[in-house]
């Protein structure tokens, strides 16, 4: 039998868990962010594989499940910065037409800056600005068959206000979705714990014929968001509604 190794518990090899050392003037919760972000495995394969960030792995788990990130089709990421998602939907549609598989397009919107990304599109504007959603449709010149909504309000700290105001813009995001999706297109929206609002589900289980809520692995367990995801738009007649 193999014997443990100096310092090895003879149960395997011990996870080390970085601490942050409370410097000066730094306030207690950062420390603790960050010392959660060094620790965080999601992180440091996040910066290991060279994404934007970890929430890529939340969309990569997402479309694992429901499968609508496709060669081909085309994409609209709202709320995208610092563009994880985007790049996980241009190497799946092959926005970068790559490998001679149906050439797709990914359209990325935030009110922040992004940095450029190999096969997205990237507009810098406030979609809840009134004529946002226009301008994005000129871009988009044409249908789209996948509408993201990663999009968050900044915490209040109090539920019910951060729920009020998460909800507004999913209505948003949802309202832009049933004008430009395809026939069979796919809403993906990040809600808070307990869903959508019973008006707006109703709304998405009317329009599409698929309406569920999803919590990806890689959301942290202690984060209130989930996704909604909403799968075959109806078309012109939830339009017409």
């Amino acid at each position: 039998m193999k014997k443990p190794m100096k310092g090895d518990s003879g149960r395997g090899q011990r996870h080390l868990h970085e601490k942050v050392k409370t410097a000066k003037g730094r306030k207690l919760s950062s420390k603790l962010w960050l010392e959660r972000q060094l620790n965080d495995p999601y992180v440091k394969r996040a910066t290991a594989e060279n994404r934007r960030s970890r929430a890529i792995y939340k969309l990569m788990e997402i479309d694992d499940k429901f499968r609508f990130l496709a060669p081909g089709k085309r994409v609209v990421d709202l709320g995208c910065a610092p563009g994880g998602w985007c790049q996980i939907a241009a190497e799946r549609v092959n926005s970068t037409g790559e490998n001679g598989r149906a050439q797709g397009f990914v359209l990325g919107v935030d009110l922040q800056e992004v940095e450029p990304i190999a096969g997205v599109a990237l507009m810098h504007l406030d979609f809840m600005d009134e004529g946002a959603d226009d301008k994005v449709k000129q871009v988009l010149n044409g249908p789209a068959d996948v509408i993201l909504s990663d999009m968050a309000a900044s915490s209040t700290g109090h539920r019910q206000t951060d729920h009020i105001r998460i909800i507004a813009l999913c209505e948003a995001a949802a309202l832009f979705a049933q004008d430009t999706l395809n026939e069979g297109g796919v809403f993906v929206a990040k809600v808070l714990r307990g869903g959508a609002d019973a008006e707006l589900l109703t709304q998405l289980k009317r329009d599409f014929t698929n309406v569920r809520h999803f919590k990806p692995g890689a959301s942290r367990s202690d984060s209130a968001e989930i996704y909604l995801v909403a799968q075959g738009f109806r078309g012109e007649s939830a339009r017409g509604r």
